[in-house]
């Protein structure tokens, strides 16, 4: 009998339009040899979309594929799976009972590939703990340590890992005195600097600010997509990235970086990384030594476990270019999986193909569920 994999996509989040794609991709390349694929679409608004409704949110060529290799999606089955989480059956014994006909059973793991807030902050894997289901990906505190950029960056200090120098303050401090947040900024970063919403990716509302005006400028628009923010001093560098995957013994890809092909660009914003403009090109992997090459993998294990990370993420480093050292700039516990994302090729350059990711993530989610059902729940034998 087939896997039954509940992919849960969109979300309330600025990342909305990356985790569609990111679910067309994994859509799109997983085995259906072995898997069924329950579609659960959560639009913007917060609804939830059953199955059927869900698969229209995809472009007609992911539909098709969606139908010739996982037939059609069943009518409400996924739906109330989620549906009986949230009204609290923790056994999903109503959903087993009820949703054997319609859909041929319940759903065996979730795939959260849910980019933001709301999906890779802890709140949905919350959920899923309470309702005692298996789901891909890091679990409750891993998701909110790593999704709160000034939170993680005290994590990795604590774990030794060397990071670039940074502030943080909330928006209500900004609205309550511009003046004394600027001045903060300017005294301990300078300019330039990068500003960011502290729990968001895939450079949403992020700026580089190179004076006072501008950087009041990049404060505001930060202020829009979070109540915390977060400013980074802007180094001379290069981007490198590394894939890891894993439960408590994790593996680390071949790191990979972003060739920008025009060095105008102040940073690989929102519209490079997925507007496919051919201004970037991803290469694995990253054109460093074979000792910077391991050095970078072990610390993105290390980052991994500061955070007691779980199935998969993407760490982000500096390479300094003025005396090559290399930092630590953040985990993101689900990574883009769209077919622009560094976190598929990363892999498909370390020897395992896109389809293969998946399988072992499934795996390490079912994995991992069993191993937490082993805690005792009560002091009663």
């Amino acid at each position: 009998m087939k896997t039954r994999v509940g992919v849960i996509f969109g979300g309330r989040s600025g990342e909305h339009e990356i985790s569609i794609r990111s679910a067309k991709s994994v859509i799109e390349h997983i085995d259906a040899e072995k898997y069924d694929v329950v579609p659960i679409a959560i639009m913007n608004d917060g609804r939830w979309l059953s199955p059927v409704e869900s698969v229209k949110q995809f472009p007609e060529h992911t539909q098709k594929v969606f139908r010739d290799n996982l037939g059609e999606p069943s009518g409400e089955g996924g739906l109330s799976s989620v549906m009986s989480l949230m009204k609290g059956d923790a056994a999903l014994t109503d959903v087993r009972a009820t949703d054997t006909a319609a859909s041929g059973g319940g759903i065996d793991v979730f795939f959260p590939v849910l980019h933001g807030t709301f999906g890779e902050d802890g709140t949905i894997q919350g959920l899923f703990e309470m309702a005692d289901v298996a789901y891909v990906g890091c679990g409750v505190l891993a998701s909110s340590c790593g999704m709160d950029k000034a939170f993680m960056k005290t994590l990795f200090r604590d774990a030794e890992l060397p990071i670039c120098n940074y502030v943080w303050f909330l928006r209500d401090e900004w609205a309550a005195n511009n003046d004394a947040t600027l001045a903060l900024v300017e005294s301990k970063l300078g300019f330039p600097c990068f500003v960011k919403p502290a729990n968001l990716g895939s450079s949403v509302g992020v700026s580089r600010a190179i004076d006072r005006e501008s950087l009041a400028d990049a404060i505001t628009l930060a202020a829009e997509y979070d109540r915390k923010i977060i400013v980074e001093e802007a180094l001379e560098m290069r981007e490198i990235e590394c894939a890891v995957i894993g439960n408590d013994a994790p593996q680390a890809s071949l790191p990979g970086e972003y060739i920008i092909r025009d060095s105008t660009k102040a940073f690989l914003d929102y519209t490079e990384k997925y507007s496919g403009t051919g201004n970037n090109e991803f290469v694995v992997p990253a054109p460093v030594s074979d000792e910077l090459s391991g050095k970078i993998r072990r610390m993105a294990i290390t980052a991994f476990k500061a955070i007691d990370g779980s199935g998969l993420a993407r760490v982000d480093f500096f390479l300094r270019n003025d005396n090559g050292a290399l930092l630590v700039n953040e985990i993101n516990t689900m990574p883009g999986l769209t077919d622009a994302s560094g976190f598929p090729k990363m892999w498909q350059g370390s020897g395992k193909t896109f389809t293969q990711v998946i399988d072992e993530l499934i795996q390490l989610a079912i994995e991992r569920h069993a191993d937490k059902k082993k805690n005792k729940t009560s002091r009663g034998a």
